[in-house]
């Protein structure tokens, strides 16, 4: 547990930070400390639950909902496949972990240097899973008990998804030489949103974005 912790301190500030940025954006669209909760609990996906922040707001149907959580967390299907021989060998708990793979929790579990020095393979991913759940989950609660006595306006507040998706891409881009899979990644949304809008981008980008990396490793493989 002690090494769990420790692995853990970096994702604590991250989810506290954001985490508050939620409930903030939740308080300023007319959602209180228990919603903020909820979501974090049952949800548990930072970006799609700031996300769902305008599906609410909008009063959005069920399959625009489930569509726009597809498309936001689709790549949670390439990380479910890369943890299914870890986890098989894991019988209690193991709905929690699929629950509770996040992006940060992912890189932690497949980080060798820390499950080599872990004396129980099977705490180590729990616990890694559970506080960082327990971060989220707390940094939401704060988030919704500050925004009720700090005031902060909606336009404010809702730049915290951009500052999000901002850090993830530049993380990802310094992590890796290969900048073709991001730029592509850019220049679909920014194509989907001068032909579609901004409010009906997301799913025909994340469409366009898919078929131009198939296109890439496809050219890649016949070279």
């Amino acid at each position: 547990m002690k090494l769990a912790f420790t692995a853990t301190l970096p994702v604590m500030a991250g989810y506290l930070v954001l985490g508050i940025g939620f409930g903030f954006v939740m308080r300023s669209s007319g959602y209180g400390t228990a919603w903020s909760a909820a979501e974090a609990l049952f949800i548990y996906a930072g970006a799609m639950q700031y996300a769902t922040v305008g599906l609410l707001r909008s009063h959005a149907s069920l399959l625009t909902a489930a569509l726009t959580a597809f498309a936001v967390n689709a790549r949670h299907l390439f990380y479910g496949i890369s943890m299914l021989e870890p986890y098989r060998e894991i019988t209690k708990g193991r709905w929690y972990l699929i629950f509770s793979l996040t992006d940060e929790t992912y890189s932690l579990l497949c980080d060798r240097d820390l499950t080599d020095k872990a004396e129980n393979r099977k705490v180590f991913c729990f616990a890694v899973s559970l506080l960082d759940h327990i971060y989220w989950t707390t940094g939401c609660v704060l988030g919704g008990l500050l925004s009720s006595v700090i005031p902060v306006g909606s336009n404010r507040a809702d730049f915290a998804l951009t500052a999000l998706f901002v850090s993830v891409f530049v993380g990802q881009w310094k992590n890796t030489s290969e900048h073709g899979p991001a730029l592509a990644g850019v220049m679909c949304s920014v194509a989907s949103i001068l032909i579609f809008g901004k409010d009906s981008f997301l799913i025909p980008a994340m469409i366009m974005i898919v078929a131009v990396l198939l296109f890439m490793r496809r050219s890649g493989n016949d070279a």
